[in-house]
């Protein structure tokens, strides 16, 4: 059994790779409790009452909390993108991103939606960027080939949906 490192050693590699990783941020939470707990940042700049999904009062799921990682760290990606791509973004980006937790034959699986509105843009460029985004946000690259996720480019008057991803846990219903 190996021995755990401490919080503050120094990380040879992040990746799958050989390469050495220059860590950029490093976020440490810790969470308490049962039912509904708590969770908080290190440097206490969050501190988050959970409490389980549809559940009454008050408190936030796991879910929703990637859902806010996710699209925080998408429109970054998307900015990312962007300035490589010299495109001007406007003003009123935004990613609204949903995730579902579900079950089905008696396993617990997550499922995400990123919808993304750049209006203004045209769709072959709007496109390019969330094409772009996927292969650059962390979030996608941890989730890829393990839920479904589908992104709804979102511009004025239309949808267009590009699914990134299917997996065999489609919920029938």
């Amino acid at each position: 059994m190996s021995t755990p490192q401490s919080p503050t050693a120094p990380r040879t590699s992040l990746s799958k790779t050989s390469a050495r990783v220059r860590r950029i941020q490093h976020a440490h939470w810790h969470t308490g409790g049962r039912e509904s707990g708590v969770s908080r940042s290190s440097d206490r700049r969050l501190d988050v009452k959970l409490s389980t999904p549809n559940a009454s009062g008050t408190g936030t799921n796991p879910e929703q909390l990637l859902a806010a990682g996710w699209s925080a760290c998408f429109v970054s990606s998307i900015k990312i993108v962007a300035a490589r791509m010299e495109v001007m973004l406007p003003a009123d980006l935004a990613v609204d991103a949903e995730v579902d937790l579900g079950t089905t034959g008696g396993a617990y699986f997550l499922q995400a939606r990123l919808n993304v509105s750049l209006p203004g843009l045209e769709r072959e460029v709007a496109q390019a960027l969330v094409d772009g985004a996927h292969e650059t946000c962390p979030y996608t690259k941890a989730t890829r080939d393990n839920i479904s996720v589908v992104t709804n480019l979102v511009e004025t008057g239309s949808v267009t949906v590009t699914e990134y991803l299917l997996t065999p846990w489609d919920v029938a219903g």
